[in-house]
């Protein structure tokens, strides 16, 4: 697990890279079939079970000013220094091409606007299919795996603007998943709602603390019990 990093440059791990290159005169690059992402490593596991022990716990604070998603900037801004920031693509369609198999993009733009694609949503090991359009569009929305508003009160309102920003627009708290998961989840933490797919549970509390302890943000008691609890399960 990483340190907490410095104000605005949050470290990025190698295997998040983003791509957003390929054939542009066909609009279209096809990626090896995946499947949803497995459970982390023991090796890993102890890692997190570490980390955890590391963060910092809150409680209830009058003081913390009420959470609004405008404090995270505009959303998807590419003007970010995480990876995939100033590559000219928006940030939630260099998700797109991250997470989906069979990618096309639209012609002419450089790769950067995703028009089809399919989804092994880690969430709920089902495979969605992804058409660009006004009504389909949003059936596959990009999920923070910490949600804005838990960051918000977990350490995130002493930011800066850059540092908000940031996060909001992070590869390794970028998940694309269904509609029905995300609007589920909401702003809520892993004491409130974890993922359907239980294979996956593993995976999620581990990457969430790996962001929570990446940036330096807190957990609530009741999250904490709820992580070691997924962890105790884990191998």
């Amino acid at each position: 697990m990483a340190a907490p990093s410095p104000a605005n440059q949050p470290p990025q791990a190698a295997n998040n890279r983003l791509s957003t290159t390929g054939p542009a005169a066909t609009g279209k690059k096809t990626n090896s079939p995946t499947t949803p992402t497995p459970a982390l490593s023991a090796v890993d596991i102890n890692a997190a079970r570490t980390a955890l022990g590391s963060l910092p716990t809150r409680g209830f604070s009058p003081n913390v000013p009420k959470y609004d998603r405008n404090e995270f900037g505009k959303p998807w801004s590419d003007d970010v220094t995480v990876d995939g920031g100033h590559n000219g693509c928006d940030t939630r369609n260099d998700i797109l091409a991250r997470d989906l198999t069979d990618v096309e993009f639209k012609p002419a733009k450089r790769n950067c606007i995703v028009t089809k694609g399919k989804l092994n949503d880690p969430y709920t090991n089902t495979t969605i299919e992804f058409k660009r359009g006004r009504k389909s569009s949003d059936l596959i929305p990009i999920d923070h795996v910490v949600a804005l508003g838990d960051a918000w009160y977990s350490g995130a309102y002493q930011w800066d603007a850059d540092r908000r920003r940031n996060f909001a627009n992070d590869p390794i708290n970028l998940q694309a998943t269904n509609r029905e998961s995300n609007t589920q989840k909401s702003a809520k933490n892993a004491a409130e709602w974890l993922p359907p797919n239980t294979a996956y549970q593993c995976e999620y509390v581990g990457r969430q603390i790996t962001i929570k302890s990446t940036y330096g943000l807190s957990v609530t008691p009741a999250e904490k019990n709820a992580m070691e609890k997924v962890l105790a399960t884990c191998s």
